[in-house]
């Protein structure tokens, strides 16, 4: 008996992870955050101790999680589906 092929996983952007989990997140008060970097002289130095993402809370103006992984806060938030993966850009 053949073995049954894997499944294409469905990509989705990062734009629209990031939406769908900001969607869930406001539902308890929270948002998901972009940090910015910061320019001195001619050199960018990006915002180390924060990650690329974090999550805040609204309501108590804190920060919740630093260094969030966009596809892994997606599968535990189940806004990704099994069949999805984060696209690689």
């Amino acid at each position: 008996m053949a073995k049954p092929k894997a499944a294409a996983k469905v990509a989705v952007s990062e734009r629209a992870l990031f939406q769908r989990i900001n969607r869930r997140l406001k539902q308890d008060d929270q948002m998901l955050r972009t940090a910015r970097g910061f320019w001195q002289g001619s050199n960018w130095y990006p915002n180390v101790d924060l990650g690329r993402y974090y999550t805040i809370d609204t309501q108590r103006n804190f920060i919740v999680d630093r260094q969030v992984d966009l596809e892994e806060l997606g599968r535990e938030l189940k806004v990704l589906a099994e069949w999805e993966a984060l696209k690689a850009d």
